[in-house]
C-alpha cells in the first residue's frame, strides 16, 4: 500500500511538471500557429530608444572618475550628475545625452570631455486584460508580444489570442494601436490584451 501511494505522488508530481513544461511551450506554439519559431525584435527597434523615468544609466567622462557613475532617468526626466547636476535626459536618445553632457561640461568645467553613456535597466513594460498575471515586466532586448504574453502568465480562457493593442511609451497621443504575436515590445509600452467576442 505504501508502494502504491508513493507511484500515485510520483504520478501527480510528475503530471503537474508535465502541465507546467506543456504551457511553457504551448503559449509560444499557440501564438505561432504551432511553427515552434522563435521571434526576437530587430535590434533597429532599440537603437533609436529615448530616454525616460525609471530607465538607468552608466555615464563615464574619460579621465575623470568623480563625474562617472551609474545614474537613475528620475520621474520629471532628469539625471542628477555631479558638477553640473540636473540634465533633461527624457526623450534623449543615448548619443543626444551624451551630447548634453559634453555641452555641459565645457568650456567652464573641462576642455573637450569625451562622454559615453550606456543603459543598463531599462525601464519596465506593463501588460493587462486578459492574462492571468498583469502587471509590470522587466523589459529584455528582443522582446515581443508573445514573450510578454508569456511573462505574465498566458492568456486566460477569454483573451482574444489573435490581436493585442499597444500604446508605445514614446507616442505622446497615447493612441493604443494594434499589434500582433511578433511585434516588438518596447521599454514603457503598454500591452492590453482585450476579451474576445464569444
Amino acid at each position: 500500500m505504501g508502494e502504491q501511494m508513493n507511484v500515485q505522488r510520483m504520478s501527480r508530481r510528475d503530471a503537474l511538471r508535465s502541465g507546467v513544461v506543456g504551457l511553457l511551450i504551448g503559449v509560444p506554439l499557440v501564438l505561432s500557429g504551432g511553427s515552434g519559431v522563435a521571434w526576437a525584435a530587430k535590434p533597429e527597434d532599440i537603437t533609436g530608444y529615448t530616454l525616460g523615468p525609471g530607465d538607468r544609466i552608466r555615464l563615464t567622462v574619460f579621465g575623470h572618475e568623480d563625474l562617472s557613475g551609474e545614474f537613475e532617468v528620475d520621474g520629471s526626466g532628469n539625471v542628477s550628475l555631479p558638477l553640473i547636476r540636473n540634465v533633461q535626459a527624457q526623450g534623449l536618445t543615448v548619443g543626444q545625452l551624451e551630447q548634453a553632457v559634453a555641452e555641459r561640461l565645457s568650456p567652464d568645467f573641462l576642455k573637450n570631455p569625451s562622454v559615453s553613456v550606456e543603459v543598463l535597466n531599462y525601464r519596465p513594460f506593463y501588460i493587462y486584460g486578459e492574462v492571468k498575471n498583469p502587471g509590470s515586466y522587466p523589459f529584455v532586448n528582443g522582446m515581443t508580444v508573445v514573450n510578454a504574453v508569456a511573462l505574465a502568465g498566458g492568456f486566460t480562457y477569454r483573451a482574444r489570442t489573435g490581436k493585442v493593442r499597444i500604446i508605445r511609451a514614446g507616442d505622446a497621443s497615447r493612441t493604443p494601436k494594434d499589434a500582433d504575436k511578433d511585434t516588438a515590445v518596447l521599454p514603457g509600452d503598454v500591452i492590453e490584451v482585450p476579451e474576445r467576442y464569444f
